[in-house]
């Protein structure tokens, strides 16, 4: 399991844990921002959603605002985990388990109800707001995610790995931007490729050093 990096996103996680009624607003709201975005969704749709009253909700959430950050950090740590548990699930070295991580997410994106990236998304509506709350929930999964991957790099023996992480990342969010654009999976899987032939060229430049 990965350990949480950020430890108030982490109590935010378990308070909701703790707390039923705000674990069923976070999960409705999950369910109805991710299918229609974050703009399209009113807090009287995510109420109702969730079987409860407005009040409720304004009760256990200052703003809608708040309510979308905790929509993303609640979906940081699973998120993680899952391509963590891709990653080690894979056999071979770091190449063929960095594009296994690729390889299952062109599976779930041939899923009718795939969306895309939901963070990404999130931040392309909220573009002119750089410090909206849920942007920067945003930005602290991806970077936890390249953190993780920099150190799985590193176990592995991969040289220059915090550099090589961002260079994944990158490859990451391309796919993810240009399935939404094209709807074809085969990106994600030519960003895998490209990922493990740049995996593959560090560790031979490492060995011939």
């Amino acid at each position: 399991m990965i350990a949480c990096i950020f430890t108030s996103r982490y109590t935010c996680v378990m308070n909701e844990k703790a707390n039923p009624t705000r674990k069923r607003l976070v999960d409705a709201a999950t369910k109805l921002f991710y299918a229609e975005g974050i703009g399209r969704v009113s807090v009287d749709a995510v109420a109702e959603k969730a079987g409860l009253t407005k009040r409720t909700l304004y009760y256990h959430f200052k703003s809608k605002d708040d309510l979308i950050a905790a929509y993303l950090d609640g979906r940081d740590q699973p998120n993680l985990e899952q391509m963590a548990g891709w990653f080690d699930a894979a056999e071979g070295g770091a190449d063929k388990k960095v594009e296994a991580i690729f390889t299952n997410l062109a599976r779930v994106a041939r899923h009718p109800k795939w969306k895309g990236c939901g963070f990404l998304r999130t931040a392309a509506e909220l573009a002119a707001m750089p410090g909206h709350p849920a942007v920067k929930a945003g930005a602290r999964h991806k970077t936890n995610f390249e953190k993780w991957l920099a150190v799985a790099l590193s176990e592995h023996d991969v040289g220059e790995a915090k550099m090589l992480a961002r260079e994944i990342v990158l490859l990451m969010d391309g796919a993810f931007s240009s399935m939404l654009i094209h709807h074809n999976p085969d990106y994600v899987n030519a960003a895998g490729h490209a990922a493990a032939t740049l995996i593959r060229a560090r560790m031979a430049g490492k060995h011939e050093a």
